[in-house]
């Protein structure tokens, strides 16, 4: 007579991998959380809209609780989309753009804290907004500042005409990064650190526009004279 089989030990290994597929579950939230917040640092709107039309979709596995729900609703669809078209509006037009980046210094914020904690909920409301007051707020609000800086030297070096083109780039580079951030989660780090280098180079290369043009034209007077 055979012994009686102890318990397969396959059983033993899914309790064990049970906290690692957990993991692995958060961890494209948290990255889909930090991409949809650095965007928000750009366009206020754009990241939540595109959200929110992921929940009323039911799509990408994500679903709004609680405090969230409100997300999903059609009212809030509606009014975000408007809120998106008019932002990426003004912010193509010198000066206004400038009243929405002072305005954003707080909308901005905001926004990265809530998409953060609308994607961070899980089953718990109440730590999905601690998340987005700790990681998504402050992530949009630094994003903000460095934008802002930007559109300033912009301003200085350009009188406002390259300010447009900026905007520009600015739009395609949310766009990019919400499309990573739903789609390959997995690239959103990889895609801010090429963004932060890129709109580096854009701001030192407007700042440096400045000077040269002044000490071209002292030249041109200095010969003439």
């Amino acid at each position: 007579m055979h012994p009686t089989p102890a318990p397969t030990d396959w059983t033993v290994w899914i309790t064990q991998l049970a906290p690692l597929a957990q993991q692995w579950t958060f961890l494209p939230a948290l990255l889909l959380g930090i991409g949809l917040s650095a965007s928000s640092g750009l366009r206020a709107f754009l990241p939540l809209f595109a959200l929110a039309a992921a929940f009323r979709l039911h799509v990408f596995g994500i679903q709004p609780t609680g405090t969230f729900a409100w997300l999903a609703s059609d009212l809030a669809l509606a009014a975000l989309a408007i809120a998106t078209v008019v932002e990426i509006a003004g912010d193509k037009i010198p000066v206004v753009d400038h009243a929405l980046d002072t305005v954003g210094t707080v909308v901005r914020p905001a926004a990265g804290a809530l998409v953060a904690g609308a994607v961070l909920n899980g089953s718990d409301p109440t730590t999905g907004a601690l998340l987005g007051l700790i990681l998504g707020a402050p992530l949009a609000l630094g994003v903000h500042g460095a934008k802002a800086g930007a559109r300033g030297a912009s301003t200085a070096s350009t009188f406002g005409m390259a300010n447009p083109f900026v905007s520009v780039l600015e739009d395609i580079v949310v766009l990019a990064t919400i499309v990573a951030a739903f789609f390959v989660p997995a690239l959103v780090p990889l895609l801010l650190a090429v963004a932060v280098w890129f709109v580096w180079k854009i701001y030192r290369s407007i700042r440096d526009r400045g000077p040269k043009k002044r000490r071209r034209r002292r030249q041109k007077r200095a010969t003439a004279g």
